[in-house]
This record gives structure tokens, C-alpha cells and sequence, in this order.
């Protein structure tokens, strides 16, 4: 396979064919380079850290059970340094290309994963997302992704980054093949999950979104009410002071858990980071107890408050970024901006372990920009079930089209 994007780790040899038959006889899928896989060493985006750890001994079940489901593995993809970033630029290794939005950023820090699923180097791919990285590449690439409830898959021979927000997730050009990776990932069937009822509108994450954004999902969500039972609109922000408090919260609680599984080994090291990076990790060791048990607590009652409100049955609906993909060549202020209102939608599902599946249902001046729905604790399979029936039915199928290959 010729690497044209930029999406793979360079000099990859990870290519391993997968069991002669099964659910995903015939699929290529790739691994963000986050996952262990046996005799490779797993990088996380940074030469420093693969300089000083071995070649893993076992591969990691998540991607041993694609490999046993008949799926082939095709390589490694780029991932942000450590995976602590939304942007996919790697100082490294450089920026995959975001073929549904040429000269925009894939959105990190699973950005090879969606660069390589966006251009068709492969069918699916393995990424993750703690703060965002399935939701918010998927969003700027066209794709569909998921994250699952927090703790439903394992994270075993996985880099953690922050455990109480890991989770695998995945990205597939159509919600069909992102629902029979589903199946085999939480060994559950989509048949055997009640279907949705009702639709309830997340206000304040619409009110973050861009004008032309809300303009573009409007149609879709138009759609959704009348397919289901709508509900009072909701407010996820409040009581708690509104989503950039939450999302400050979240940034708090994740830097604390990100400087207790890394610090030793950043202060031992000493890496070379990117700029960005080297400064959200000196920010992440310095940041405050107090503020951290403060969050942590609050994140208790903000976990019950969100649960309560997605009974079996029901769906938040919620855009999936505020905007679409930025360019490759904007400057760092207006990233770090637009990474504040980002970070501040993906804090809801976040802070509370919910599922969310994000669709590439609308555009934007040509660039794609996705819709989320949000599911109750482990209704990941009626949430996937539910895009594939939704996006089929959807009456002229323009996204498909468009962000298809």
C-alpha cells in the first residue's frame, strides 16, 4: 500500500492478515499507533518515547479481536504526541491530509486513524478518544465514529492518557461497517437492541455551534424529530456556571490523571514535544489540587444529572464540532480558541462515560461537519443500529455520496 497522505507511521512493517473467515472476512482496518501490537514497538506519536520502550509482547485485544473476526491489519497510524491533542499536527512526523477538506487539519489525536479511513488507505480503523479524538477527526473528516461507554471495551496493551476518559473507538466512511465493527467489538448484536423513541435537543451545545453550522444540521435535525418522539430541549451546562465550566473541569481532572501516568516518565526523558504539547504537559503538572478534587466532585453530580436524562430510549442530539475542520496554516491563538468551544461539547459525553456516534450528514463552504447523538450507558449497539437505519433512510443520501469513496 502507497501511503499518499501522510497517515502512516513511517517505515511501518505492521501488516498482519486476519482469520481465514469471519464477520469481517475482506475488511482492511488500521491501529493508531497507540496500540501494542506483538514484536512492534508502539510509538504514541513521539521518537522519544519509542527510543525508550521496547517492542510489545502481546497484542492488544481490541485489535486481536478484529484480526480473529477475519479483518486485515494494514499498519500503524499517526497519532498527536502521547495523544494529548485535537489538532492531528504532529511536530514529528507531520499533519495527515484530510482528503474531504484539503488543506484543513484531520483533527486529533487519532488523525492518521480518519486520514487514512477518509482517503480509502483502509476500510476502518482503530483510534481513541479521551477529550475528543474520535469525535472531533471524524467531524472535520467526513467520517462516522464512535465513542462507546466508558469502560465497555478493553484498553489492555493500550497507552493510557487519562483513564477515567480512555476509550477505544473507531471510524468508518458508512454507518453499516461501523456497526458490524461494533458487533464484534462489544460481542453484542445490534438485533437485540431496543430501538430509540425519543430526541432530545442539547441547547446549549447547538448555541456553541457556528451560525452556518447550525444552519447545515438544521435539516438533519428537522429529520430526527420527526422520525422520533420529541423532548424539552435541555441545557447540559446547567446548573454548574455553562459548558466552559464543565469543560474546565473536565481539562482539570484529565491534566491530573494525564501527569500521574506520564510525569515520571517526561521528567526521567526529558522528550522533545511540540510546542503545544510540551506546554499542555508543563500545564498538566502544575495544575491544582484543590481544583482537581473540586471538578471531581462536581463530576459526580454532573455524571447522575446526565444519566437521568437519557433513559433507555432516548438521544441527545448535539453538533460535533462547533465549526468545521480549521485550516492547516492557522495560527495557534485561533486554534487554542477553537479548541476551547471543541472541547467544551465533547466535555458532556466526557464527563459522564456516555456513548456518542457522530454522522457526516452536512457541509460546509464543501467541508464536512458532523451531527452527534448521544445514548444512555451501554446502549452503544442501539445507538449504532439507529445511525444505520437513520442515514439509510435519510431521503436524499447526499452525505453518502459526498464522503464516500
Amino acid at each position: 500500500m502507497i501511503d499518499s497522505l501522510g497517515a502512516f507511521i513511517p517505515e511501518s512493517d505492521v501488516n498482519i492478515t486476519g482469520a481465514a473467515d469471519g464477520p469481517l472476512r475482506g475488511v482492511t482496518f488500521a491501529a493508531k499507533d497507540i496500540y501494542d501490537i506483538a514484536g512492534h514497538v508502539t510509538g504514541c506519536g513521539n521518537p522519544d518515547w519509542a527510543r525508550s520502550h521496547e517492542a510489545a509482547t502481546a497484542t492488544a485485544p481490541t485489535v486481536q479481536r478484529l484480526l480473529d473476526a477475519g479483518a486485515y491489519l494494514v499498519g500503524k497510524t499517526i497519532t498527536d504526541e502521547l495523544a494529548y491533542s485535537l489538532n492531528g499536527q504532529n511536530h514529528h512526523y507531520g499533519t495527515p491530509s484530510n482528503s474531504n477538506a484539503p488543506g484543513r487539519i484531520p483533527g486529533g489525536s487519532s488523525s492518521g486513524s480518519a486520514s487514512a479511513v477518509a482517503g480509502g488507505l483502509v476500510d476502518t480503523a482503530l483510534g481513541s478518544d479521551t477529550g475528543g479524538s474520535i469525535r472531533t477527526p471524524a467531524s472535520y473528516c467526513g467520517l462516522f465514529g464512535l465513542r462507546p461507554t466508558h469502560g465497555r471495551i478493553s484498553l489492555e496493551n493500550v497507552m493510557p492518557l487519562a483513564p477515567s476518559f480512555d476509550t477505544v473507538g473507531w471510524f468508518a466512511r458508512d454507518a453499516e461497517l461501523l456497526r458490524r465493527v461494533g458487533e464484534v467489538l462489544f460481542r453484542e448484536s445490534a438485533a437485540d437492541s431496543p430501538p430509540p423513541t425519543k430526541l432530545i435537543i442539547v441547547e446549549d451545545a447547538f448555541e456553541l455551534a457556528e451560525d452556518a453550522v447550525r444552519s447545515a444540521l438544521a435539516p438533519f435535525v428537522t429529520r430526527l424529530e420527526a422520525r422520533l418522539t420529541a423532548g424539552d430541549p435541555v441545557l447540559a451546562g446547567e446548573p454548574g456556571g455553562g459548558l466552559s465550566e464543565w469543560m474546565w473541569r473536565f481539562r482539570k481532572i484529565q491534566a491530573s490523571e494525564i501527569w500521574k501516568v506520564h510525569g515520571a516518565w517526561i521528567e526521567a526523558q526529558s522528550p522533545a514535544f511540540g510546542a503545544e504539547v510540551a506546554e499542555r504537559f508543563a500545564w498538566a503538572k502544575d495544575v491544582d489540587p484543590g481544583e482537581v478534587e473540586e471538578a471531581s466532585a462536581a463530576r459526580i453530580d454532573y455524571t447522575r444529572r446526565l444519566e437521568a436524562l437519557v433513559p433507555e430510549g432516548t438521544l441527545l442530539c448535539l453538533p460535533s464540532t462547533p465549526g468545521i475542520a480549521p485550516l492547516v496554516s492557522a495560527s495557534a491563538e485561533s486554534l487554542l480558541e477553537h479548541r476551547g468551544s471543541v472541547l467544551s461539547l465533547n466535555s458532556i459525553a466526557g464527563l459522564s462515560g456516555l456513548p456518542q456516534i457522530t454522522m457526516p450528514l452536512a457541509t460546509v463552504s464543501g467541508c464536512p461537519v458532523g451531527l452527534s447523538l448521544i445514548a444512555g450507558r451501554n446502549a452503544d449497539m442501539a445507538l449504532l443500529a439507529f445511525a444505520e437505519s437513520f442515514t439509510r433512510e435519510t431521503a436524499d443520501g447526499a452525505f453518502e455520496s459526498q464522503f464516500r469513496i
